[in-house]
């Protein structure tokens, strides 16, 4: 049975903080965040982990631009994933940090252990590199057509060839493939256990866990040289997190290890049903019981990702809707099976349908009739009818379904079947006609009331892992709280319906939102301007290149102008006027590669001559970014 282990461990993948949370790492999150609480309804002790992935040669490169050490750009970014995931109520036990010291002194000692047993050695190693994905490609991952490019993130690889040290991954490939036969559940959807089955037989190279060229990371014990690969760092947080390594943290690991559940999307299974599993084997540890591999969230035809550029803020979300709405459209509505479309249109559209008017308006009229013929304690009948014991029936019925999802971690699934209850009791409601029955039988009212408050009460209690606020505030309505300790939710398979429920005011929970029609959309659309678009051949015509700025000052008399002197190399040193001086201070700009507009007319400002234009991005608060390169070129270069 689902709630048999007295423990639960639940992780996230640690988060690359090279840019803001966006709605696919809270997907993530929230879907720890809610399996994590669905346990400690069941009665187990439970433990969360998730944090941030802080090492590498792109966090290097971030904190380079932004004019920070990469400790302090790093602190910066764990705060604002923090943030986020306090604003959601996501209710971690701890939040770890590759940088944290504990971290980093058991990879340290985990790197020894397997070098002293012969599973680590040092070679050379040559082949393409994914610097977006701090991940090297196998040769058998690379398309013919497309041969630098990463097959994750779609972006150019690069070829690299150095010194580093390996990892013995190749000896373990058939214990790897022992251990998915024997294992079948290890991951979920089953799919994803065969796509890494099929990976592992068509063979495994050792793997380089370490890098000469990267200086921000975990100096490899006796060669610190190296820094220790980010992938062979960040995986042990598992362990670390609870414990590994600690000498005083002894009982605590063994209490929680192994995981019981690790939540990732897909991009990252290899690293996770392959590398994981075979470090663990190195290290004499036990699997962990399961792995939930969900889909990618899609905007349009694209998966959601900051890469890519379309992300869609949390915060603006949850400043919008409410973060426990939210919550409920990630976990409802996209299939952890598959990938799912994103949209706000069907975000508002759902949360109408499902919330406002399902949930929230049930509520809303049982509260409201209550009131209006003066009843504020609901008390338990002597008996229940034959409609209320049908009705309680379907919702056992119910909270079956509910647990053989959640057995496969379907959870979407899950709270289909709660809805599709709730729809039973709107049923009952509306079939019972208690406005009518109030009149002449108070008994069989309180009778009807009474199934609908225990209704609402076992609604509560499922749907407090998506929506903790708000279903505390319902049952707070209705004069019961959530008592942990005991399963509540086996309870709720043997409820008598037998409690005393005591009224109280209660706002609308959920709002209603005007939907766009189409003939507003039309409307809407007819009102904006028209897209003026280029011919490619005017296109061609821009001529962008790379240049560093040299020298920067201020001009006279002018508020928002400054001069700059740039050099484009075989193409000279050009001055260049540029109206960024709210933005940037002349030390945050001299030394940096820009991207330019080489071949505009000369104009004149402020009786100077600017001969070309520099780039900028304006970014969510207004303020401005530099548009620059990943890695540092020749100046003059073109962008193509």
């Amino acid at each position: 049975m689902i709630f048999d282990r007295k423990k639960f461990y639940v992780t996230t993948p640690l988060y690359y903080p090279s840019a803001k949370p966006h709605v696919g790492t809270l997907y993530t999150t929230v879907l720890a965040d809610v399996m994590n609480r669905i346990y400690k309804l069941g009665g187990c002790d439970t433990f969360f982990l998730t944090g941030t992935d802080e090492h590498g040669q792109k966090i290097a490169q971030l904190a380079a631009a932004a004019g920070l050490s990469p400790q302090e750009f790093v602190n910066q970014m764990a705060l604002e994933f923090k943030a986020v995931w306090d604003l959601y109520g996501i209710k971690y036990n701890r939040f770890i940090r590759t940088t944290d010291d504990d971290h980093t002194r058991a990879v340290q000692d985990w790197v020894r252990q397997l070098q002293q047993q012969g599973d680590i050695y040092k070679g050379v190693y040559t082949g393409w590199y994914c610097v977006s994905d701090e991940a090297f490609v196998a040769e058998k991952e690379i398309s013919p057509d497309k041969p630098m490019e990463c097959p994750t993130c779609g972006r150019q690889t690069i070829e690299v060839s150095e010194e580093c040290y390996f990892f013995r991954l190749a000896s373990y490939q058939q214990q790897l493939l022992d251990f998915y036969k024997e294992n079948p559940g290890f991951i979920t959807p089953h799919e994803r256990l065969n796509e890494v089955v099929s990976f592992v037989e068509s063979g495994l190279k050792d793997l380089c866990i370490s890098r000469t060229t990267v200086q921000w990371g975990i100096p490899f014990p006796g060669d610190e040289k190296h820094k220790i690969y980010v992938w062979a760092d960040a995986l042990n947080n598992y362990i670390t997190g609870v414990g590994y390594g600690n000498p005083d943290r002894v009982e605590e690991f063994k209490k929680w290890w192994p995981a019981d559940l690790q939540i990732m999307a897909k991009e990252i299974i290899r690293f996770h049903a392959v590398y994981w599993p075979a470090f663990l084997m190195a290290t004499g540890l036990a699997m962990p019981r399961q792995l939930l591999v969900h889909g990618w969230i899609k905007f349009g035809d694209q998966k959601m990702s900051k890469s890519l550029g379309n992300v869609v803020s949390p915060v603006d979300l949850a400043q919008k809707y409410g973060p426990d709405s939210i919550r409920y459209y990630l976990i409802r509505h996209l299939a952890v099976t598959q990938d799912s479309p994103f949209s706000i249109e069907d975000l508002e559209r759902r949360l109408n349908a499902d919330l406002a008017h399902d949930l929230g308006n049930l509520l809303n009229r049982m509260s409201a009739l209550a009131t209006r013929h003066g009843l504020t304690i609901i008390q338990a009948p002597t008996q229940l009818g034959s409609a209320e014991l049908a009705l309680r029936d379907k919702l056992w019925s119910v909270l079956n379904d509910y647990l053989i999802d959640l057995e496969e971690c379907y959870v979407h699934r899950a709270y289909a079947h709660v809805w599709k209850f709730i729809g039973h009791v709107n049923a009952y409601f509306h079939s019972q006609e208690p406005w009518v029955v109030a009149k002449n039988d108070p008994e069989r009212f309180m009778q009807i009331m009474s199934a609908v408050c225990n209704s609402l009460y076992a609604i509560g209690v499922l749907v407090w892992p998506i929506m903790p606020q708000k279903m505390e505030e319902m049952l707070a309505s209705l004069d019961v709280s959530l008592e942990f300790g005991p399963n509540l939710i086996e309870k709720l398979t043997v409820d008598p319906w037998l409690r005393t429920f005591t009224l109280h005011p209660i706002a609308p929970l959920f709002n209603q939102y005007e939907l766009m029609t189409e003939e507003k959309k039309a409307e809407t659309q007819a009102a904006q301007p028209q897209q003026q678009y280029l011919t490619f051949d005017d296109f061609k015509k821009v001529e962008l290149c790379v240049g560093t700025i040299e020298e920067c000052h201020e001009v006279p008399n002018s508020q928002k102008l400054y001069r700059l002197m740039v050099n484009f190399g075989s193409k000279g040193k050009r001055q260049i006027l540029s109206g960024v001086k709210h933005d940037f201070k002349p030390e945050d700009l001299i030394g940096k590669q820009g991207v330019f507009v080489c071949n505009l007319a000369p104009r004149s400002m402020m009786g100077l001559e600017s001969q070309g234009m520099m780039l900028f991005v304006e970014g969510n608060e207004g303020k401005l970014a530099m548009v620059t390169v990943g890695n540092p070129v020749p100046n003059g270069n073109p962008l193509r």
